[in-house]
C-alpha cells in the first residue's frame, strides 16, 4: 500500500462516477448563475448602450456622427452580445467559485496556495483595469475620430464599435493581470528576476506609449493617471520576483555549500 504524502488530494479515491456527478453539480449551479445574470443583462441593456453611445453623441455635436445597423437583426444580435457579457460578469463569483471548488481539492498545499493567491490578485487588478479602460474609452475614440475630416461623414457600424469597445476594456483588464503573470512564471522558475528588472526600460516606454494613445493629447494629467498604476505595478512584479530568487538561492547556499552534500551524491559532485 502505497502511503498519501502531506498536501496530496484529498479525494484521491473517489471514483471517476463521482468526479462526474461533482461536475454536473457545480456545471448546474454556474449556468443557472448564467441564466440569471443573462436576464439581468438584456434589462440593462439599453442603460449600457446608453454609455457606449456617448463618445458618438459628443461626435455628433461638431460632425456628423451616428451608430449605424447594418442588417435588420444587427440591433438584436448587438443586444444579445452585450447581455452575454454582463451575464459572464455578473455571475462570475458563482462560476468562478464553483471552478475552484471542484480544481482546488486535486491540488497539492502548495499548489492550492498559489492558486489561491494568483486568483486573489488577479481578479481585483483585472477588475480595475476594466473600469479603466472603460473610463478612456470616450478618449480613445475621440482620438481616433480626429483623423476624419469634419467635412465628412462618422458612420460607426454599431456592432464593430461595440466590439472595439470591450475589446479595449478587456485588453486593459489583462494589461493589470501581466504583473501577477511575471510573478507566477517566476515561482514556476521560468522568468527570472533579473531579466524582469533588465526589461525595465522597454515595459515604461511600452506603457508611457499605450496610455498617450488611450488618453487625449493635451491631457497629460489623465495620462500619468494610468501610467502610474501600471509602472507601480510592474514595479511590483520585479521586487517579488527578485526577493523570491533571492530567497531560493538561500535555502539552495547551505546545500551547495555542506561538503558532505558531495559525498552523499557522488553523481551531483
Amino acid at each position: 500500500m502505497t502511503a498519501t504524502a502531506p498536501g496530496a488530494r484529498s479525494r484521491s479515491a473517489m471514483p471517476l462516477a463521482g468526479h462526474l456527478r461533482e461536475a454536473r453539480v457545480r456545471l448546474r449551479r454556474a449556468s443557472l448563475a448564467l441564466v440569471v445574470g443573462l436576464v439581468i443583462g438584456w434589462l440593462m441593456t439599453d442603460a449600457v448602450l446608453d454609455v457606449l453611445r456617448g463618445p458618438v453623441t459628443a461626435l455628433a455635436e461638431s460632425r456628423d456622427a451616428t451608430l449605424n445597423y447594418t442588417s435588420v437583426s444587427a440591433a438584436f444580435e448587438l443586444k444579445t452580445t452585450i447581455a452575454i457579457c454582463l451575464a459572464v460578469v455578473l455571475s462570475a463569483p458563482v462560476w468562478l467559485w464553483q471552478l475552484l471548488g471542484f480544481c482546488l481539492p486535486g491540488l497539492t498545499r502548495r499548489e492550492r496556495r498559489w492558486t489561491l493567491g494568483f486568483v486573489a490578485a488577479a481578479v481585483p487588478l483585472f477588475a480595475a483595469g476594466c473600469v479603466a479602460g472603460f473610463a478612456v474609452f470616450p478618449h480613445i475614440v475621440e482620438v481616433l475620430a480626429q483623423f476624419a475630416s469634419t467635412d465628412d461623414s462618422t458612420v460607426l457600424d454599431a456592432s464593430a464599435y461595440v466590439t472595439f469597445v470591450l475589446t479595449l476594456v478587456v485588453a486593459m483588464g489583462i494589461a493589470f493581470v501581466l504583473p501577477v503573470v511575471v510573478v507566477l512564471l517566476n515561482v514556476i522558475g521560468v522568468l527570472p528576476g533579473a531579466t524582469v528588472l533588465r526589461g525595465w526600460r522597454v515595459v515604461l516606454i511600452g506603457i508611457v506609449l499605450f496610455c498617450a494613445v488611450a488618453t487625449p493629447a493635451a491631457d497629460v494629467t489623465s495620462m500619468f493617471l494610468l501610467a502610474v498604476p501600471l509602472a507601480v505595478l510592474f514595479a511590483a512584479a520585479a521586487g517579488v520576483a527578485l526577493l523570491h530568487d533571492r530567497a531560493v538561492a538561500r535555502r539552495a547556499a547551505p546545500d551547495a555549500a555542506d561538503p558532505l552534500a558531495a559525498v552523499a551524491d557522488p553523481v551531483a559532485a
